[in-house]
């Protein structure tokens, strides 16, 4: 018996996407496959991308506080709003948030200087301290 006899193949499975496959090779040739195999799941995959980015929008990735500094920008804020508003406004957008994670960035923002709080807690109204 020869060494490579010796040595049982090696099995792996790999999963891009919807695409999964399953290879089983000796262990020198398992790179050179997997490269091949991700070269052509890479160019089948560029083909249908160049579809589907022409139906779907884009993909949208905000900050709580991200969006709470883009209503700022709006001027959103020039009228005293609480929380609650603040909360269904996002909403609205299109973004769902736990309320509080909507208050603890409101909280930043305040600390950054770009929000004045006033009135009492579980009351406060946010407004714009300075203009955007």
């Amino acid at each position: 018996m020869t060494e490579k006899e010796a040595k049982p193949p090696i099995r792996v499975k790999m999963k891009i996407g919807e695409i999964e496959f399953e290879i089983e090779c000796q262990e020198e040739q398992l790179q050179s496959t997997v490269e091949k195999i991700l070269s052509t799941v890479t160019e089948k995959l560029k083909g249908t991308l160049l579809i589907t980015e022409r139906t779907a929008p884009p993909l949208r990735a905000e900050t709580c506080k991200g969006l709470i500094q883009k209503l700022w920008e709006d001027e959103w804020f020039a009228t005293q709003r609480n929380l609650g508003q603040v909360h269904s406004e996002m909403a609205r957008r299109g973004f769902h948030y736990d309320r509080t994670a909507v208050a603890h960035a409101l909280i930043d923002l305040v600390k950054d200087g770009i929000l004045a709080r006033e009135g009492k807690p579980r009351r406060y109204q946010y407004a714009q301290k300075r203009p955007p």
